[in-house]
């Protein structure tokens, strides 16, 4: 299985994760309880999101991230392929020019590239959740990783 990424903030071992400056707080994103009970939580979570036919998988390990997948996150199968594909995409080109630049970004959140070719059909599953996650990390760490306010 090859991986295309290892997500990790609350443990910084091997990852890629996303980060840099924003304009606006948290407030202006319209946080909810929920929400924010989710960033809050210190126990992490690890979500493997692996599809077995074109064997390749990313690994989150980022407490709370997984509750808020669950109980916040638009559920499977509201937004097509296409649209996780291209916001992906977006989302993995602006997180790769942060790494390049560690002086310039907090190399904490990001040490590594995410390997992610928009030439692969990596399937449903994989971009669903690795979308989710950049919308989760840009919500609870108020950043922006592209022209869109990420939003729920």
């Amino acid at each position: 299985m090859k991986r295309i990424g290892i997500l990790s903030v609350g443990l910084i071992l091997f990852g890629f994760l996303v980060s840099g400056s924003c304009s606006g707080s948290k407030d202006t994103l319209n946080i909810s309880q929920d929400e924010k009970m989710a960033f809050s939580q210190k126990e992490g979570d690890t979500v493997k999101i692996a599809n077995d036919s074109t064997e390749y998988e990313i690994i989150i390990i980022e407490p709370g991230f997984n509750f808020w997948l669950q109980s916040i996150a638009r559920p499977e199968g509201y937004y097509s392929q296409s649209f996780l594909e291209t916001r992906n995409q977006i989302f993995v080109v602006n997180y790769n020019q942060r790494v390049m630049q560690p002086m310039r970004y907090r190399n904490d959140l990001y040490p590594l590239q995410i390997d992610y070719d928009s030439n692969i059909d990596y399937g449903y599953e994989v971009n669903y959740k690795l979308y989710n996650y950049f919308i989760y990390f840009q919500r609870k760490y108020n950043q922006r990783l592209g022209p869109f306010i990420p939003r729920i």
